[in-house]
């Protein structure tokens, strides 16, 4: 049994596609000011992308190998490896 009355819950709706709404707006402006912005500092953005690469190395071999502990060393493989 549902506790709300039918005009709250049409409200409660309402509220809800509001909601919804206006984040999708938001996000559109959003991302409009995100384009626009990298079109006005692309020459900044450029500069800094060698440093990106150079940064997303160690970075992806951290997240990627899960540290150096690589975990699974002098267990069961599956398989003999001798």
């Amino acid at each position: 049994m549902n506790a709300l009355k039918p005009d709250a819950q049409h409200e409660s709706n309402h509220a809800t596609r509001h909601s919804r709404r206006t984040w999708w707006i938001f996000g559109g402006f959003a991302a409009i000011a995100l384009v626009m912005l990298a079109i006005e500092h692309q020459a900044h953005l450029l500069g800094w992308l060698p440093w990106l690469f150079l940064a997303a190395c160690p970075l992806m071999h951290v997240f990627m190998h899960g540290g150096h502990g690589h975990g699974g060393h002098g267990g069961k493989h599956g398989g003999d490896d001798k």
